[in-house]
């Protein structure tokens, strides 16, 4: 092995050559590939390789590379977009006409299962919980993907440890959830008071609600990542989607 770190030449993997144009697919040692004219390169294997189609992140994109995107994964099957904001919303609604946009968690989709947006039960077998109503749009992404993912998710929202008392109610619902999703912002103590009453694994979203000191969610994710309690994870700030496909796959494996 050279000093450098690299493989010799003799070891490393072939790269493809030659190009692709529209969305015929490409394909090189296992892997396949949509390669589009706006530049983007789609993996649309992803879901028989893990079990979670490609979802399309439209933040940062221009309207041709998302319509690009969402349009040819639509044409494979349902699609979820995260991040999407107001005129992106307008411009997918109006170009896909079936699909469903859901302004408050930022997210549109294509052919869903099931509708995504409310209304919500308190009960599911996967549960997400908000510690204030402030933290709902990160929840709400969460919860539109569990549910575009098929999974039985429920909401219990503004239930912090300012008036922790909110919980109480909704005990049952609690200890019943296979997983629960606990997303805060401030302080972010929820999540680990709420692993300390369950056996259900907690999954912990902080968010970027706060003042000052909070930095922006950076306060929260350091409480929940020193937290006491057994069986919680942590997931970055904000990041809804992630607490959800972790949710999902979690669950799916319990079922098995």
């Amino acid at each position: 092995m050279p000093d450098s770190g690299r493989l010799p030449p003799d070891e490393r993997p072939a790269v493809p050559t030659g190009s692709c144009n529209g969305t015929k697919v490409c394909k090189a040692e296992k892997t396949h590939c949509a390669t589009m004219p706006a530049g983007l390169c789609l993996d649309m294997q992803r879901m028989a390789r893990t079990g979670m189609g490609e979802v399309v992140l439209a933040e940062g994109k221009d309207d041709e590379r998302l319509l690009h995107a969402v349009t040819i994964l639509a044409a494979e099957g349902p699609v979820l977009v995260t991040r999407v904001g107001e005129a992106q919303g307008r411009l997918l609604s109006a170009q896909l006409p079936d699909g469903e946009w859901w302004p408050e968690a930022g997210i549109f989709a294509v052919s869903p299962p099931r509708r995504l947006s409310a209304p919500f039960s308190s009960e599911g077998e996967v549960l997400v919980v908000t510690g204030g109503a402030a933290d709902l749009p990160v929840a709400f992404e969460a919860l539109g993907t569990l549910r575009f993912n098929g999974i039985d998710a429920g909401l219990v929202s503004d239930v912090g440890v300012a008036g922790l008392h909110r919980l109480t109610p909704h005990m049952d619902a609690l200890t019943a959830a296979k997983a629960l999703i606990v997303v805060a912002g401030m302080e972010g103590t929820l999540p680990g008071i709420v692993a300390g009453l369950v056996k259900a694994p907690v999954v912990a979203v902080p968010t970027s609600v706060g003042y000052g000191t909070g930095l922006g969610g950076l306060s929260a994710i350091l409480t929940m990542l020193n937290a006491c309690a057994p069986g919680l994870a942590v997931v970055n700030i904000d990041n809804g989607y992630g607490a959800a496909a972790f949710a999902v796959k979690m669950t799916r494996s319990h079922r098995r």
